[in-house]
């Protein structure tokens, strides 16, 4: 016997979601409220290869919607700028060490604020994004791409402990989340 036909209606195959390259090779790790200051949060990419990629979190002050950056300096201090690190090498000589809270860079604002970047994790500095100080937009446009601040690497020995002290995805998210709704939070 023939059975009724059902009407032909395409179906459209949902679009199947490929990991961003960032999502593909990086582990996405987190600092809050980086030296006390609020929402000054901090986005840490750790590469498979413990190589470390310093990002502004998307929370961060700098990337809300208004700002406008008027300028990025590395010049940390009268004596240290971090323009000024050479490596070279297997040993990557030459390269600054920095420890978890030791500055990046500054960001200068056009409303007149200004915000430090720190290391978040300890290692060599192996090189700043000179992009940004031409083109600050693209800091705030791909700030986990194009904009990262610099590349830190762990030693190997501390590649491990380096994300000590640093949150997940998941607990970022709980930290977000109770910035909105703080009487919510799970005591």
């Amino acid at each position: 016997p023939e059975f009724p036909r059902c009407p032909e209606t395409p179906v459209a195959a949902p679009e199947p979601v490929v990991p961003s390259l960032v999502d593909r090779y990086f582990t996405r790790w987190y600092k809050a409220d980086v030296k006390g200051k609020p929402c000054e949060d901090h986005c840490i990419l750790q590469h498979s290869n413990r190589i470390c990629v310093i990002t502004l979190a998307g929370s961060h002050p700098v990337l809300q919607s208004g700002k406008t950056i008027k300028s990025i300096s590395y010049q940390i201090s009268t004596n240290c700028s971090r323009l000024q690190n050479k490596v070279s090498g297997k040993f990557k000589r030459g390269a600054q060490f920095l420890t978890e809270l030791a500055p990046l860079c500054k960001i200068y604002c056009s409303d007149g604020e200004e915000y430090t970047i720190s290391s978040c994790v300890r290692g060599r500095l192996m090189e700043v994004n000179e992009n940004i100080l031409h083109k600050p937009s693209i800091l705030q446009e791909k700030p986990s791409t194009e904009g990262y601040i610099a590349v830190v690497l762990p030693k190997f020995e501390e590649s491990k402990s380096v994300t000590e002290g640093l949150l997940t995805q998941q607990q970022y998210e709980e930290v977000l989340a109770n910035r909105i709704n703080p009487t919510t939070a799970t005591a």
